[in-house]
């Protein structure tokens, strides 16, 4: 009999249709009817979008989920939490807050991120001591304003009257106050994101992530414009605009720079943080993966970043995606739903019956 191996499981969310802890457990009843004596170590991983706090909450022992009720991005009530690591770090996901899924309908002009921001000042209140800020699938195009008036800013028009939530009332800021901002906590405040666009222009907040939220051509230019005012508006402003990853979410970036908080691959930082590199020693595989495995997956994305810090360890890795559309020969193994569901529709109706299958066509692939 071969001896046990040490396999660790870092998928990143296959998006839409299972979160990345979801993929982790599947995979690995999978693995196990075909390799039940191997050690099996779960590592989910994100890259700053949704599922980030589950990954987080699953990778880190002592993890606790604080119940959190903030301005959902149409002003109803959300029901969400933020993520207390043992070491004070708060975990805040922009997604459960202000997230696009929580609308009922799209809402390009209104929807903002007031609720994200509260989220963030109820971590500070409880005591952390660092942020990791989470700023993936934002339903609004509202430059951060949302966030910084949670946190202490005032916006006002040219009647000295507060501007309205979202997109809507941007356009209206004639006065910026940020004197009276919460400070940040004594670890800072990192960025985690998977976007370098900047907050301006073809490349920006509005251009390319408007469209997803419902705005029109028509509504895009002045979507644009209005963010420009707002960069124009805040000391500094123009400099940050152009900082990779301002135009994150809606512009949620731009806002939580002129905070001062920091940006970082999103990747980079989770593995950092969830103590991917300590997993990998003495591994003898890591599986990761996500939905689509494209060429866009090796910039920035968590797949790449994990085959990068498997690879510095001597680790080899098998690949695991919905759709691979890309050269994945340099992985050790490699598993497509979409080939193993005989179509991607089957294999997005039942994603985690064949991230199952996937384990154990891996397991005896690999052994």
């Amino acid at each position: 009999m071969s001896a046990a191996r040490r396999v660790v499981l870092a998928p990143d969310s296959f998006k839409g249709t299972a979160t990345a802890t979801d993929a982790v457990r599947a995979l690995a009843r999978g693995w196990r009817t075909v390799s039940p004596a191997d050690e099996l170590v779960a590592k989910p991983m994100a890259d700053g979008g949704e599922g980030t706090l589950d990954a987080f909450a699953t990778a880190v022992p002592g993890a606790e989920r604080v119940p959190v009720t903030v301005r959902g991005p149409d002003d109803r009530p959300t029901d969400a939490a933020w993520l207390r690591l043992p070491d004070r770090t708060a975990v805040v996901e922009l997604a459960l807050t202000s997230g696009i899924t929580l609308l009922d309908r799209l809402r390009p002009l209104d929807a903002h991120t007031f609720g994200f921001g509260q989220a963030i000042a109820a971590a500070l209140d409880a005591g952390a001591a660092r942020l990791l800020l989470a700023i993936g699938g934002s339903a609004s195009t509202d430059g951060g304003v949302g966030v910084l008036a949670a946190l202490g800013g005032v916006f006002l028009d040219a009647h000295r009257e507060p501007v309205a939530s979202g997109a809507r009332g941007v356009g209206a800021i004639a006065h910026v106050d940020l004197s009276r901002l919460r400070r940040l906590p004594p670890g800072g405040a990192l960025i985690l994101g998977d976007v370098t666009h900047p907050l301006l222009g073809p490349r920006g907040a509005a251009a390319v992530f408007g469209p997803q939220k419902g705005a029109t051509p028509a509504m895009i230019g002045a979507m644009d414009q209005h963010l420009a005012r707002l960069a124009h508006a805040i000391p500094g402003g123009e400099a940050l605009a152009a900082t990779p990853g301002a135009g994150a979410a809606g512009g949620t970036g731009f806002g939580l720079l002129a905070w001062g908080a920091t940006m970082a691959a999103g990747a980079g930082a989770v593995a950092d943080a969830i103590g991917l590199d300590a997993a990998l020693v003495g591994a003898d595989l890591v599986i990761t993966g996500e939905g689509r495995f494209d060429a866009q997956s090796a910039a920035s994305k968590a797949p790449s970043e994990v085959a990068a810090r498997a690879a510095a360890a001597g680790v080899p890795v098998a690949l695991v995606a919905g759709a691979i559309e890309a050269d994945a020969s340099g992985f050790a193994a490699r598993a497509s739903l979409t080939d193993l569901a005989g179509g991607g529709t089957a294999a997005m109706a039942e994603p985690l019956r064949w991230l199952e299958t996937a384990g154990a066509v891996l397991a005896r692939t690999l052994t």
